[in-house]
């Protein structure tokens, strides 16, 4: 091919390649775009609402042979009845003033009978069928002293519960010495206005060769010997 057909060529390459770009551009832009990818909507947050306590006195457990004595704190509730709903302290005359009651005596009363007789007391003329519930919100001062070898030596107060162990106890005084006898520890108690004293071997009592613990009422006197050696 001589040159003069070489460039005919050419030109004619050149003019075909202008003539089709226009309509390459114009099937591009009829052509449809993709679409977008249609992502998952977050899901709202959620609400958050503060959450309501009951408010209520705190009501401590008590042994099931516990004793109501004065100075103890009660929590008085009758079924359906809340302006009957009270909070009393025990007099020394181990009496309680219960709405609609009066004055109540429990001195002395286990929790289920101070129950019973406050139930009595509101349905002699008051409530049909009255369904009464007593509660401890507050120990009175319990206190128990405990002597000689053991490491703090001093009086303490019993715990809320109600109940106390002789093992509880000398716990309570941070154990034995090192020169304490465990067979024989002394308790002093009042009992009936009359004081008595008898002899424990706690060291029996940890070995369970003794089936129950001693219990430790108000006013003991524990005296823990010393070993002779």
């Amino acid at each position: 091919m001589n040159k003069t057909n070489r460039a005919v060529h050419i030109l004619c390459c050149v003019l075909y390649a202008v003539c089709l770009l226009p309509i390459s551009l114009r099937a591009q832009q009829n052509t449809p775009a993709a679409p977008a990818p249609i992502l998952p909507e977050a899901p709202p947050p959620s609400e958050v609402r503060p959450q309501a306590y009951p408010v209520t006195p705190a009501v401590r457990s008590a042994p099931g042979n516990y004793r109501i004595e004065p100075n103890d704190v009660l929590d008085v509730r009758v079924f359906r009845e809340p302006d009957l709903t009270t909070t009393a302290r025990v007099a020394n005359d181990g009496t309680i003033m219960v709405p609609l009651a009066g004055q109540v005596r429990v001195g002395g009363m286990s929790i289920s009978q101070a129950a019973r007789e406050i139930q009595a007391r509101l349905a002699a003329g008051y409530l049909p069928n009255p369904q009464v519930t007593v509660n401890i919100t507050q120990f009175h001062h319990r206190r128990f002293t405990i002597l000689g070898q053991v490491n703090r030596s001093g009086t303490y107060e019993f715990p809320d519960e109600g109940s106390l162990g002789l093992l509880q106890a000398i716990g309570l005084a941070g154990g034995y010495t090192s020169i304490a006898d465990p067979s024989k520890v002394i308790i002093r108690r009042t009992v009936r206005g009359r004081a008595t004293s008898f002899r424990v071997n706690a060291k029996k009592i940890a070995a369970g060769k003794i089936d129950e613990d001693v219990q430790v009422v108000p006013g003991d006197v524990i005296t823990v010997s010393e070993a002779i050696f």
